[in-house]
């Protein structure tokens, strides 16, 4: 087996966080990690130290590269209501169908599992909470100065409640749960948001 001075860390990372989606990082030991990377334990332990360091630093990928450009993306997009309907289709596309169907979130998924006391985790996890909640709310901040946004709605509130509804598509979506029902779902809460005149 290659040593900690003849393999690319990164690549490394990038396998061990497709093995803790697909599987679950709390049903996944060091000896499916050394399995699947090639790696000995003694390489993966002096590159990224523990198991929870490990998840620490795939939580830490998954976040930047896959969930932040999403959640910059809908931030920007300016276009309130539609910008948040076209990131659950997205979403709903993106967890029910292609290479990574039925994996649910990285993210999600560690949710339901974490061990509250796992600092390093569980700071991964709040960071990623709060940047989703951060771009929901630009989103609905955009519905509100275009007057799309429901009076009286409660931004703060229904940033929160978007992004619980992400975590939901990511939950049943994993569960095996139809597309169509999940966007069924997410219309009908942003119906709630949504003034009369642009139903």
């Amino acid at each position: 087996m290659p040593d900690v001075k003849h393999f690319d860390p990164e690549a490394t990372l990038d396998q061990v966080v497709d093995l803790f989606w697909e599987r679950g990082a709390d049903t996944t030991g060091i000896a499916d990690i050394v399995q699947a990377t090639g790696l000995s334990r003694s390489s993966l332990y002096a590159t990224f130290g523990g198991k929870a360091q490990l998840q620490a630093a795939a939580l830490r990928r998954y976040l930047e590269r896959r969930s932040r450009p999403v959640f910059d993306a809908l931030a920007a997009d300016g276009r309130g209501l539609p910008a948040i309907a076209a990131f659950f289709e997205r979403l709903v596309a993106a967890r029910c169908s292609g290479d990574h169907a039925r994996w649910g979130c990285l993210v999600t998924n560690t949710h339901a599992t974490a061990i509250g006391g796992l600092p390093e985790i569980r700071d991964v996890l709040d960071r990623h909470h709060d940047a989703l909640r951060s771009a929901m709310r630009a989103a609905l901040e955009a519905a509100r100065a275009g007057g799309r946004l429901r009076p009286g709605v409660d931004v703060e509130a229904a940033a929160e409640a978007l992004a619980l509804q992400a975590y939901a598509v990511n939950l049943r979506s994993r569960a095996g749960a139809e597309p169509a029902a999940l966007l069924a779902a997410v219309r009908a809460v942003l119906d709630g948001f949504t003034t009369t005149e642009e139903r």
